[in-house]
């Protein structure tokens, strides 16, 4: 799975010449699974566009409540509505700059869940945790708490992404094995909670700082499914590009 996580950028104009310059590009590729993460305000636009290809269409965020007085909040029927199946639940901009827990978190992904979409949970440690040896009691915390309450008899339903928040837009990325023995890890962990097919059936993608320059690295690694790409997503064709070394058109 390549996953192409925009934040807070392109407007519905750029959005769409993004979308026509991508898919001529990506046509003759298979292997690889496809997803685009846009602003909510392109979601509808966008997914008209991409309804009859290979890719698929997912949101930033959700709100854990169905309906209400939640100003500024968007919930799984609306982004369902416009055409998503994925959500990027704790991406840890998210964690840092809005402030939100690991409860928020986990609210989230049960209504994601509990409403049909596919969650892709973010969780990763800071560099300050990495070199005090905690980055795996963090992200083993982070994945309890996150799935608290959750049942997971389908792995296929649910992605995980590892996303060391030191190597998120700051130009550094882990090594291969760095990544590789974190995604073990989260596996193992899993598997201890839900069994060893769950674990197996649950997808964990490597992102931070990922590129073309870099990505057969981490698809190289026996517990790296896929990528979830910030900055290097928002060219179609550096896009296309990562997506043709992953896949085997």
């Amino acid at each position: 799975m390549i996953a192409g996580n925009w934040k807070m950028n392109k407007e519905i104009g750029a959005a769409k010449s993004f979308v026509m310059e991508l898919l001529p590009l990506i046509e003759e590729i298979t292997g690889a699974e496809i997803l685009i993460c846009p602003p909510f305000t392109v979601l509808h636009p966008l997914y008209e566009l991409l309804a009859d290809s290979q890719v698929h269409l997912g949101a930033q965020d959700v709100f854990w409540e169905k309906n209400g007085a939640y100003t500024g909040e968007i919930s799984a029927a609306m982004l369902i509505d416009a055409g998503c199946r994925y959500v990027i639940i704790g991406h840890s901009e998210r964690r840092q700059v809005m402030g939100e827990t690991d409860l928020n978190v986990n609210k989230k992904l049960i209504t994601a869940s509990t409403a049909g979409m596919i969650p892709i949970l973010c969780i990763g440690e800071t560099l300050e945790e990495r070199k005090a040896q905690q980055a795996e009691k963090v992200v083993s915390q982070q994945l309890d708490q996150a799935l608290y309450g959750l049942s997971l008899e389908e792995g296929e339903k649910l992605v995980i992404a590892y996303e060391p928040i030191w190597a998120i837009g700051t130009g550094m990325n882990a090594s291969g094995q760095d990544a590789q023995q974190m995604s073990r890890f989260i596996r193992q962990r899993l598997g201890q909670k839900y069994g060893p097919g769950a674990a197996q059936a649950v997808k964990v993608l490597y992102g931070g700082s990922v590129k073309e320059e870099n990505i057969e690295e981490f698809m190289q690694q026996e517990d790296i499914d896929g990528a979830l790409i910030g900055g290097a997503s928002l060219n179609p064709v550096s896009l296309a590009n990562i997506v043709r070394l992953v896949g085997n058109g």
